[in-house]
């Protein structure tokens, strides 16, 4: 084997290694951020209706007792049931990085 042919293949070989540890993990990158935007989205658009729906359910609930000086309670407790809602879908957060686990590294 010739200096030349040593020196292109040396040089298709780094080609190929950096497609490879560049091309494949930013396609997985990609597609977590697309789910991870598409998840978050979803659950956020959900915890507004659920919010709502709470601040609605003890405005009604509440009637006139809740009315004037005492309107205020419906929004506290919206706003604790929203603070438990974030902080239920924090704890539920498992995957931390772009890693994938049990992956050793060569």
């Amino acid at each position: 084997m010739s200096t030349s042919e040593k020196v292109v293949d040396l040089v298709d070989s780094v080609k190929t290694y950096a497609k490879q540890e560049t091309v494949g993990p930013l396609r997985g990158a990609g597609r977590w951020l697309f789910f991870g935007l598409a998840a978050a989205f979803a659950l956020g658009i959900s915890m507004l209706f659920a919010i709502l729906g709470v601040l609605r359910l003890v405005q009604d609930l509440g009637g006139d007792a809740l009315n004037g000086a005492w309107s205020f309670v419906a929004y506290l407790v919206a706003l604790v049931a929203a603070v438990v809602l974030v902080v239920l879908s924090l704890s539920r957060v498992n995957r931390p990085s772009l890693a994938r686990e049990g992956v050793a590294d060569d």
